[in-house]
Parts: structure tokens; sequence; C-alpha cells
């Protein structure tokens, strides 16, 4: 579950900075992290959050950007506390982000860390919100992404087969006491139990297994929890025998994915139609495919995305 973060680490990003760690993905073989040769556009910093998703979106980026005449350099960056101040010093010049959670992030940064809700269900409403934030900083915004990662609700495929679960409100139709597998701090979260019992759903109990953890997977196939917390792009759920619920009231926010630029690029319409050309073509269940090469065939981040680009003619 992604929460807001302190901003207690701002008044160190100087120094932070000085240390990005050059990185391509989970691959040992220290050639995706190394400068490109793409071309004489310019050469682009791309900043990649550590876990495989981002990973991945920055190696499609990487790959976009060489494809149409940049140079690319991806920089693993530890938290959005040090690559959202990079992108407005330039020290970065890109990232792949979620809308709604970036959107919340510049929210507590320019009102304050008790500032009304201003993200949204509906992704276009968040990315408007998300623009007017990021423009007064010198961020561009491009386009969101049909694929989004966002808190899901998983039950065992025979529970949903058993009883015709499609839904959510399927679910609470039913009628039936659920423990839910989630984490410790699901039972105050806007986006967790609170928003199962605006479905109607009777929570009796919250086993802290964690976000998507094998222990929360574990406790709803072995019956332990009728219900489990994970993510939308959850790539294993097949080997758990476990199927989400989808949120048919559209609860969650849209944490759809969207490239966040720099000034250095941000009026620059080559470097916006390579990346708005994937945010185009990808879908969530594209990126759970994604995700699944990585984390289960252990196929290398720059691999998957190249082939990903070049299935859907993304790059030449």
């Amino acid at each position: 579950m992604r929460v807001r973060r302190s901003m207690a680490g701002i008044a160190t990003i100087l120094a932070a900075t000085l240390v990005l760690t050059a990185c391509g993905g989970d691959d040992d073989d220290g050639d995706a992290g190394s400068d490109s040769n793409g071309g004489d556009k310019g050469n682009v910093v791309i900043g990649s959050a550590g876990f495989t998703e981002i990973e991945l979106m920055a190696q499609m980026y990487a790959l976009l950007l060489e494809d149409a005449g940049y140079t690319t350099e991806v920089q693993v960056v530890e938290n959005r506390e040090l690559y959202e101040p990079a992108l407005e010093d330039g020290a970065i010049d890109v990232v792949p982000d979620y809308a709604a959670t970036m959107t919340e992030f510049l929210n507590a940064k320019v009102n304050g860390a008790d500032a009304e809700q201003v993200a949204d269900p509906d992704v276009d409403a968040t990315v408007e919100a998300l623009r007017s934030l990021a423009e007064p900083l010198g961020l561009t915004v491009l386009e969101a992404s049909e694929a989004a990662d966002q808190n899901a609700f998983v039950v065992t495929t025979a529970f949903a087969e058993e009883n015709d679960l499609e839904t959510l409100s399927d679910l609470a139709a039913l009628g039936q006491p659920v423990v839910l597998a989630a984490t410790e701090e699901c039972p105050t979260r806007q986006f967790c139990q609170l928003a199962l019992e605006e479905y109607g759903i009777q929570i009796t109990e919250v086993l802290p297994t964690g976000f998507g953890s094998v222990q929360t997977k574990d406790a709803v196939k072995e019956g332990t929890a009728q219900l489990g917390l994970t993510g939308t792009t959850d790539a294993t759920l097949d080997d758990f025998e476990l199927v989400i619920l989808d949120d048919d009231k559209s609860l969650q926010l849209a944490d759809n994915l969207i490239p966040i630029v720099g000034s250095e690029y941000g009026d620059d319409g080559d470097f916006a139609d390579a990346l708005n050309s994937l945010s185009a073509a990808l879908t969530t269940e594209d990126l759970t495919e994604l995700n699944r090469k990585v984390d289960a065939e252990r196929m290398t981040a720059e691999d998957v995305a190249r082939q990903f680009l070049e299935d859907n003619d993304l790059i030449g």
C-alpha cells in the first residue's frame, strides 16, 4: 500500500543526489545502466525507484528515448523524497511515477501535511490536479497510461467460482463475515479496510501479514483469511490460485503510471511524443505480465522492456 512519505529528509537532498547509483534493472551484467549511444538530442537522466515495476518503466523510457535520438542514463533513486527535488533542480530529467501518489506527495509539499486530498479515482481529474501542483515547480506532467497499480483485494479462485464473485459488491452481497490478510495499518486506511466497509463488507479481523506478501497470499489460499490485500499488477496470483475482485465502485485512487519531466525537456515535443507513445499502449494487464517475466522467469528488466516495445512497434 502506498502511503504518504515524511518530508523530513528534504534538507539532505543535495548531498543525497550526489550518490545516485547507476542501474538498469535486476540484471548483473552492468550493461543496462551504462550511458547509451542513442543520439545527439541531449543526455537524459532517468530516475528509477528500486523495484521491478518502476525499473521496467525506466528501461522502457530509456529505449524509447534512445530510439528518438537521445542519449540516456538510468539512475536508481531510493525514494520520492530524493527524486522529486532532483527533478526540480535538474539532477534527474524524468521519472515514471504513480499519478495519485505523486499528486498527494506534491499536495503535502505545497499545501502542508494536512492538506485536503485532491487526487481522485478518476484519472483525468487526478492528472489535472497533478499538473496544477507540478507546473509551478517547473515540472511537466505527460500523458497517463491506462496501466495502474492500485490496492486490490483477492479471494481464492475456487471461492470466487463457488459464489459467482467478480466484484467487491458481489462479496458484500454474500453477507458473510470476512477475515482480511493485509497490512497492520489497514484498519485505519481510507483505501484498505475503510474502503471495504463502504462496500458493506464486514471485516471481523485483520491479520497483519503485509501488502502482497507471500504470507498474505498463503493466508487466503489456506483459508486462514477469506480476503487478502495486494496490488493490481501482482504477477504471482495464479501461483497461489487467487483472483482479484473488481473495485466496481472505483473507491481506489487513480494510480496510473505517468512520466514526470524536469525543466530541461519539459517543452521538448519529441521527448514527450516518445514517452506518450508508451502511455497510449500500456495496459494494467501488460504491466502485470512484464512484472511476471522479471519476477518469475528471471528475465532482465531491459530485455523484457525491449521485447514489449518491439512487439508493439514502439521502437524500430
